[in-house]
């Protein structure tokens, strides 16, 4: 029998466990960390054997072949001995494909993916479509493979995940756009990430289709690159040469495969980047055939995602907005660029080799406080403090919301969009978003 070892047993790790058991291998999981009781039982309930806060060798090192949680770098002890000892490693999400024929929906990018494939899938869903939402979001595609299959699966692709993906094939790939995010995760070398990001178009054919962002200077220069083999759908903010979708005199429009077209104020999502995401999301379900009125409907309706732009209330005058979702410099920049009115922006956290130039001039112009959240500022410290804006030295959010209610004048906007990680002060970017909530509605 072969024998499967899973390393992580979160989402993505116990639900990959219970589909190697299904499929009849020897399965065996191992965690460094606390695995949460729901995924205990999980494992326990498909008598699987598992450990936790500890890696036994030799019940890892004798797998054929080794599944890994995204989470996980290559540079941690254990993996390096897998490595060095030929194993094949990888992931959940390649591992699922192999067990599936239903019609993969794929998306990535650095900034707009979570809100991008929630956006697909309320389409999706509310067209009646048997979809299931899988990758970074929803439950582990290995899990929906093995007890609840559907007929298509919206999938959400971090890099760390198409690291560790060789014969998946997406049958529709969406690439929103690359900039610098995780550069520590890929030996500070920005090519090394691309490479990652461009990996979602591997093993598509000329039956498929690639829909990406025709303004995006990096990926304009890796296609040339690459032999693409699937049907591509460019978007772009503005009509120009190649672009099939674009916002034209207020008009939201995609001229292929059918011709659609919205009013650009009709959208739920506001602010530019969620023009592309909009754009994207139609593309995608224009191509897999949903009827125009119900892609428009969608398109109108559609809620939003917790933690992207997400309004919490206002106080005093004065509008609270969790984006803590933006753990990159570019979601960060996109945040402010939406703006309105006079902003305290929090910022702060694990940085990644953040580089801040390219917010410097938005901070300049719409931020009339800066309230810093991190275990150390220093180097926030280093970047903004000669900007002449006020700034809040905190090291809690308890102590940032404080800062940001002193600072904060009626018509102001509260701003949470870190730029960083969250992994410094709180469990995760979840967490950070929820604290601060709290902390709002409680003033």
């Amino acid at each position: 029998m072969k024998r499967i070892v899973v390393l992580g047993a979160g989402e993505s790790g116990a639900g990959a466990a219970v589909l190697a058991k299904k499929e009849g291998f020897d399965v065996f999981v191992s965690d460094m960390s606390k695995i949460k009781d729901r995924y205990k039982e999980m494992l326990d309930s498909h008598q699987i054997e598992w450990e936790e806060g500890k890696h036994t060798e030799e019940k890892i090192l004798n797998a054929d072949e080794v599944i890994k949680s995204p989470g996980i770098p290559d540079e941690t002890p254990m993996m390096q001995k897998v490595i060095a000892k030929g194993i094949h490693v990888i992931s959940e999400i390649e591992f699922a494909g192999r067990y599936t024929n239903s019609k993969m929906i794929c998306i990535t990018g650095s900034n707009g993916k979570t809100t991008t494939t929630s956006l697909i899938y309320h389409i999706f869903k509310e067209a009646g479509y048997d979809v299931g939402l899988a990758g970074n979001i929803g439950n582990s595609l290995a899990l929906q493979v093995a007890e609840q299959p559907h007929e298509c699966y919206i999938i959400e692709l971090s890099s760390f995940q198409l690291d560790n993906m060789y014969d998946f094939r997406a049958n529709i790939a969406i690439l929103l756009n690359i900039t610098p995010d995780h550069l520590d995760r890929y030996g500070n070398c920005m090519q090394n990430y691309v490479d990652a990001k461009m990996r979602i178009v591997q093993n598509q054919t000329a039956d498929d289709s690639f829909i990406y962002w025709n303004d995006d200077p990096i990926i304009k220069r890796e296609l040339s690159k690459y032999d693409i083999k699937a049907i591509q759908y460019p978007f772009s903010e503005l009509k120009e040469k190649g672009s099939i979708g674009y916002i034209e005199e207020g008009q939201y429009t995609i001229e292929q495969p059918q011709p659609f077209n919205m009013e650009q104020e009709s959208l739920s999502l506001t602010g530019k980047h969620n023009i592309y995401n909009s754009l994207a999301a139609g593309i995608a379900s224009n191509i897999s055939g949903i009827k125009k009125e119900s892609i428009r409907k969608s398109l109108a309706d559609f809620p939003g995602v917790e933690h992207r732009l997400e309004k919490v209330c206002k106080v005093g005058g004065v509008e609270y907005i969790n984006d803590s979702k933006a753990t990159n410099v570019d979601a960060c920049w996109y945040a402010l660029e939406s703006m309105k009115t006079p902003t305290i922006l929090i910022i702060g956290g694990k940085d990644k080799g953040n580089d801040y130039e390219p917010i410097k001039a938005l901070v300049k112009q719409k931020c009339v406080g800066l309230v810093y959240l991190g275990a150390d500022n220093a180097k926030l410290h280093a970047n903004f403090d000669d900007m002449g804006i006020p700034v809040r030295d905190t090291h809690s959010m308890k102590e940032c919301v404080e800062a940001c209610y002193e600072l904060a004048k009626p018509g102001d906007t509260v701003l949470l969009s870190p730029c960083c990680a969250s992994f410094d002060l709180f469990k995760n970017m979840e967490d950070r978003g929820e604290q601060f909530k709290t902390l709002v509605r409680n003033l």
